[in-house]
């Protein structure tokens, strides 16, 4: 039966992973990872010496069938990608997908570890009971549509934005909101890095703070729930 292992990696700093998940990569026949260039830095700091094969959101179906065919024979292997918990907004779900498709009863074994998310929200002071996330915002089409959907989200809300696209993010929250709207925001940028760094306040308070801050990174924002 093909085995394989959700490994969570460190979102920053490559101090910040388990011992359960450095044995399991150490115990794997190979490791199928987003960028093995980035995976590489990992396993070259704990001395993890085994193949890596690549599997990103345009992997072709082809490659996929390889890898799955790999497991299908017996060889068990660890899904990693490029920072955190595979699957969670992340092209590795499509393989577990997949896997699970061609053989249901797969063993798909989850090896916990960072999260963004739960980073983020562990430091925010916002209710995390009841939250939704609501992954990285469309690039063009649907966009309007995502931030309707998270200012009227009656729960805390958390998305992810890219370096290039947080600032016209934050525009366009504010102009939905409006520049005198109350409601709470944390943006954290390069959580656990050297640079790591909170912005707490209304959507006019965080915009300028980000604005003149560096905004070089990836970044994970937290909403105040619609009251």
């Amino acid at each position: 039966m093909p085995t394989l292992y959700i490994v969570g990696t460190p979102i920053g700093n490559l101090s910040d992973i388990t011992v359960r998940a450095v044995e399991t990569l150490k115990s794997v026949d190979f490791i199928i990872a987003e960028d093995t260039r980035v995976t590489r830095k990992l396993l070259d700091r704990y001395e993890i010496k085994k193949p890596v094969v690549s599997c990103f959101a345009h992997t072709t179906s082809g490659k996929m069938e390889q890898i799955i065919d790999r497991l299908m024979k017996g060889e068990s292997a660890a899904l990693v990608t490029d920072a955190g918990t595979p699957g969670i907004s992340d092209p590795g779900g499509l393989f577990v997908q997949e896997l699970l498709r061609v053989e249901p009863d797969a063993k798909v074994i989850p090896i916990p570890g960072p999260s963004a998310v739960a980073s983020a929200l562990s430091i925010a002071g916002l209710p995390a009971d009841h939250f939704v996330f609501f992954g990285f915002p469309p690039h063009k089409k649907g966009r309007q549509g995502f931030w309707k959907e998270v200012v009227a989200s009656e729960c805390t809300s958390v998305f992810y934005e890219s370096t290039h696209r947080i600032l016209k993010a934050l525009e366009e929250l504010q102009e939905l909101l409006g520049a005198e709207n109350m409601r709470r925001f944390v943006v954290c940028r390069e959580l656990t890095k050297l640079y790591e760094s909170v912005y707490r306040g209304t959507i006019a308070e965080v915009l300028a703070q980000v604005k003149t801050s560096p905004q070089k990174g990836e970044f994970v924002i937290v909403l105040e729930r619609n009251r």
